[in-house]
């Protein structure tokens, strides 16, 4: 086992110069020097270093200094630090620039090891060690955390490469004895130090002793290869100066400079054109006016000044470049969109129209870039292109969506058209072949529909998968449309109900009126009413889309008016089965109910009710027919009037003067009988009629008198006049008969259609 110790010497070996205080000041080590610890164990080597401050290599010649505190700290596992009390908080004097380089360089060249730092503070003065000892620390843990670091050891701690210790001695000259105490003391630390707890105890990556010739040999070779440690000579650090002003001065007359000011306003609110040109322009005046008058200096800071010149004002200019790309990338897009609306409008394919306006205006806004790119830079256009062509693509993807979406809003629209009218139609007469009707006519709309969606979708450049997809979604929603209206339709079944008993009651097989005249069988028409009103019930109680068959109409036929069954149902006992008791239909899904079978019964009960005024009315209008077309008494009466008055029937034979007064009584009631519509006042009641023939009577007697009186005061001469004007009256006669029985039959079917009203 063994370890290498760095320090600096007190006194000179046999081959070292020993300062000599009489003598002036001056450099006792030169180089590195190294050798064997007597008397300690385990074998121990001592490096030790010349001062990192000496005059002797003057101030442009301090790179040694770094190259061995450099190779100190890689080789040694301990290493002593000579630092004046006087100094401890003072930068240069306390060697804090070069622990920062050497500790940046370390990190960068070398594998990192658990190196103790010991720091021997010199010439101890009153301050207790304990406030001197947290001021070091604290500069040395600020050195670490500026130290630029590989990005593996961002975050490690310095405890993790180096164990800090420091030792404070008094000065050697005032206070020998207690000095050589407190060395002593020091060199006791070194005794067994690589031991757990000891100085080195937990140092990392030790060589072998055979190998430490070859590794130190290596390191050395490393760190004189590096040139991070060479400090610049005298005309370097002016040039750096003067370079660094110069530059300074042509930023500033840049950044004033009139056509960059105007440029960089003018780029804020559109497009320039030739914008790299002119800019190029002032760049480059800016950098030949630079290297004009720094030509005299050291190249290689000229040469790093320029280029921190061009990074600064291309750093300036770059927002302004910015600028420009984000105008010409919101340009290329609008002009995009026109030239896509324009394509579409003229009927190019949706593909094809996207494909080429996408090429064509990617083209023309490399064309743009192309115009206001900075010669100067390496700027990546791809952010901007690449934003381009999402923005491209997210309209394409808008116009697609909204295209489509129109298309299938508009056979949609059509489907709702073709579909809604017909589909109400065929409900309205339902009949055994309504809904085979309603399936063939989905088929048909649909498939037309469908054929031409597919064919305007051809032009979209879309996958199989996704146009199966709206297709489906097209035919779900025809299949939608007949279903809503068939739900629709339902709500309004007992209207139907009532419209389709209504006109089956009242109208004839001619879809004439009906007149009830007596003749006609009420009971077998209101059946067939009733049955047709039922038809469009099982018609409406369920969707019938698919080709399975059920038994509603049989349901409802035999539990509603088949009239044995429903006398059953009259007289059954609590325990017999209702078909009608239920929520669903057997054989149909209840997604596929329109009216439940309970609702079905609900329906016809209100449909009876409603409908039975009607029948009342037309059974009392044939009633009413019967007793005014029957004037002839009955058969008793008239063999009793007969056989009574048979005396007064001689009677008037032998005197036939009698016979003309009843006669002319006869002519007289019978024009009262015309003109008061006598027949016709009584069909609307005994006593409505006898209350409008008591207004009637006096004005019409009077009337026929006045008429009687005019006609008895015409001269004979007048005869062929006085027979036109009967002539004449008997054709008023007729006709006032004629216009009683029209009045007559609008009774009828006033008094027909009055139940209309009560529904």
């Amino acid at each position: 086992m063994w370890v290498v110790i760095c320090c600096g010497c007190y006194h000179g070996t046999s081959e070292q110069r020993e300062m000599d205080a009489f003598k002036g000041r001056s450099q006792t080590t030169k180089g590195i020097w190294m050798a064997k610890c007597a008397g300690i164990e385990p074998c121990t080597l001592v490096m030790d270093l010349e001062g990192t401050d000496g005059r002797e290599r003057g101030e442009d010649d301090t790179a040694f200094e770094k190259q061995s505190a450099l190779f100190a700290l890689a080789v040694s596992d301990i290493v002593l630090i000579n630092m004046w009390c006087h100094d401890i908080g003072r930068e240069q004097a306390a060697n804090k620039p070069l622990l920062k380089t050497v500790f940046q360089v370390m990190m960068r060249l070398f594998s990192p090891r658990k190196t103790t730092l010991m720091f021997v503070i010199r010439d101890k003065t009153r301050t207790p060690l304990e406030n001197l000892e947290p001021v070091l620390r604290e500069d040395i843990q600020k050195i670490w955390d500026s130290v630029h670091k590989p990005q593996a050891h961002k975050e490690t701690p310095l405890s993790e490469f180096f164990n800090l210790e420091v030792v404070a001695l008094s000065s050697y000259e005032e206070k020998e004895e207690q000095f050589k105490e407190q060395v002593a003391n020091l060199r006791q630390r070194f005794f067994h130090s690589i031991a757990p707890g000891g100085l080195a105890g937990d140092r990392r990556g030790v060589v072998p002793a055979s190998g430490f010739s070859f590794s130190a040999q290596q390191i050395w070779k490393v760190i004189k290869e590096n040139k991070d440690l060479d400090l610049p000579a005298h005309k370097v650090m002016v040039a750096t100066v003067r370079c660094e002003e110069i530059a300074n001065e042509k930023y500033a007359g840049f950044t004033a400079n009139e056509s960059w000011c105007l440029l960089e306003e003018a780029v804020q609110s559109g497009p320039v054109a030739g914008f790299g040109k002119k800019l190029n322009s002032i760049l480059y005046t800016s950098l030949t006016e630079y290297d004009a008058e720094a030509t005299y200096f050291d190249e290689g800071v000229r040469s790093a000044k320029r280029k921190q010149l061009e990074e600064k004002l291309l750093q300036l200019v770059q927002p302004a470049h910015h600028a420009m790309l984000g105008h010409l990338r919101s340009g290329t897009l609008e002009k995009f969109k026109e030239a896509f609306d324009k394509a579409l409008n003229g009927g190019d394919g949706f593909s094809v129209a996207a494909r080429n306006c996408t090429e064509a205006y990617m083209a023309l806004f490399d064309e743009g870039y192309a115009d206001a790119v900075v010669e100067l830079a390496n700027w990546d256009s791809s952010k901007v292109r690449d934003k381009l062509r999402r923005d491209i693509d997210a309209h394409v993807a808008s116009v697609r969506a909204a295209k489509l979406s129109e298309l299938t809003s508009s056979y949609e629209a059509k489907l709702n058209e073709a579909l809604s009218g017909p589909v109400e139609a065929l409900l309205d007469g339902a009949n055994n072949d309504t809904w085979p009707s309603i399936k063939k006519l989905l088929r048909r709309e649909t498939e037309s529909a469908v054929s031409g969606l597919s064919d305007a979708l051809s032009g979209f450049d879309m996958d199989e998968k996704t146009k199966e997809k709206m297709l489906t979604s097209l035919e779900d929603h025809a299949r939608g449309v007949v279903e809503a209206k068939a739900r629709e339709e339902a709500g309004r079944a007992l209207i139907r109900m009532k419209d389709r008993f209504s006109t089956l009651f009242s109208h004839d097989s001619d879809s004439m009126p009906r007149v009830w005249t007596g003749k006609e069988d009420i009971r077998a028409i209101t059946k067939t009413a009733r049955s047709a009103s039922l038809k469009l019930l099982s018609v409406m109680a369920a969707i019938r889309l698919d080709d399975n068959a059920d038994n509603i109409e049989n349901t409802l036929t035999s539990a509603l008016v088949d009239t044995k069954n429903n006398a059953a149902v009259t007289d059954r006992s609590i325990t017999t089965f209702d078909p009608l008791a239920s929520s669903t239909w057997e054989q149909v899904p209840p997604a596929k109910t329109l009216i439940t079978p309970v609702q079905c019964k609900s329906l016809w009960r209100q449909f009876r009710v409603e409908t039975e005024y009607t029948v009342t009315q037309a059974i009392s209008a044939q009633e009413a027919n019967k007793r005014n077309n029957n004037w002839l008494p009955p058969p008793w009466a008239i063999v009793a009037l007969i056989v009574l008055g048979f005396n007064e029937f001689m009677t008037l034979l032998r005197n036939p003067l009698y016979v003309g007064v009843i006669f002319v009584g006869f002519l007289i009631i019978k024009a009262l009988w015309v003109q008061l519509d006598i027949s016709g006042e009584f069909r609307n009641g005994a006593l409505s009629g006898l209350l409008s023939l008591s207004t009637k009577f006096l004005p019409t007697v009077m009337n026929l008198l006045r008429k009687l009186a005019e006609e008895g005061q015409m001269p004979a001469t007048n005869s062929s006049q006085t027979n036109q004007a009967v002539a004449s009256k008997s054709f008023q006669n007729g006709s006032s008969t004629s216009n009683m029985s029209s009045s007559a039959s609008s009774g009828i079917t006033a008094s027909e259609n009055s139940p209309k009203k009560g529904e």
